[in-house]
């Protein structure tokens, strides 16, 4: 079963969550989720145990534990809906909108005149 666990400390490592679900069954992998960009931990990750009644063992104990001082939210992770990502990424910046660019709308309103 696959488990998210949610508001983590910023500092925790994955060996330190891993020892925290292990205490309720074998761990297939943990994924701290970081940012692409800094490294730091969003403060969010994922448990992966191999036995649902250990894993659902782990999330009624584990659910509102502290933590480093946090209260974790731990429940079963639900796989993110399926959605059509053209559809979305034509709505984005740009397509038939208007704005931008030079001389647009006229000389007397402005703007740079390429003439």
């Amino acid at each position: 079963m696959n488990i998210f666990v949610g508001s983590l400390p910023f500092s925790i490592e994955e060996a330190d969550l891993r020892e925290s679900f292990e205490a309720y069954g074998s761990v297939e992998s943990v994924k701290i989720i970081t940012d692409k960009f800094t490294g730091r931990s969003k403060g969010f990750g994922f448990v992966e145990m191999p036995d649902d009644s250990e894993a659902q063992k782990a999330i009624d104990e584990l659910n509102g534990a502290t933590v480093q001082g946090r209260t974790i939210v731990v429940n079963k992770s639900e796989p993110r809906p399926e959605t059509d990502r053209r559809s979305f990424n034509n709505n984005r910046g740009g397509g038939n909108r208007g704005g931008g660019g030079f001389n647009r709308g006229g000389g007397d309103r402005g703007g740079y005149n390429r003439y």
